[in-house]
């Protein structure tokens, strides 16, 4: 069996495509199946998330692309600014993960946070989507290579997997 162990940053040849919805690509340990259909160990660091479009590699050599699968989500609207920053203030008080767009936003499927968006004024639509939410203000990894978002407070201690 196939083990992946390694994030990449580039590779001139692809050999296969893992294909995997969000709450699988949150696991550091587990089996999955490769679009060849190939079985695949996968021995990530803990708190490795991985992102659609991220390569992965094992002792082999062979480079595999991550595919973020669409699953059942919401896509959330809102008639301006004020009120789609007001649910995502809602969601993210409930620390829902949610996924950022140009005028929108993205959670799983969840009936209780669609009536509290609907109720705060918002249009809800259900979709199969690929679903990639925000890492965090204090992911060390964040999807878009800015590293911190958010300064850690002096007396504060935060955690990360890359502090090991």
């Amino acid at each position: 069996m196939m083990s992946l162990h390694t994030k990449i940053a580039h590779a001139d040849t692809v050999h296969d495509l893992l294909e995997l919805p969000y709450d699988r690509r949150e696991r550091c340990r587990q089996r999955a199946r490769l679009a060849s259909g190939e079985e695949v160990a996968l021995f990530l660091g803990r708190g490795t998330v991985l992102r659609d479009g991220d390569l992965l590699t094992g002792e082999d050599g062979r480079v595999v692309r991550v595919v973020a699968a669409p699953e059942p989500t919401y896509l959330v609207r809102c008639a301006d600014a004020t009120l789609l920053a007001r649910c995502a203030f809602h969601l993210g008080n409930r620390h829902t993960q949610t996924q950022v767009g140009a005028g929108w936003l993205r959670i799983r499927v969840d009936p209780v946070l669609k009536d509290m968006v609907v109720g705060l004024g918002a249009q809800v639509e259900e979709q199969m989507a690929k679903f990639e939410p925000e890492a965090g203000a204090y992911a060390g990894g964040h999807h878009h290579g800015h590293g911190l978002l958010a300064p850690v407070p002096l007396r504060q201690k935060i955690h990360r997997p890359a502090d090991a």
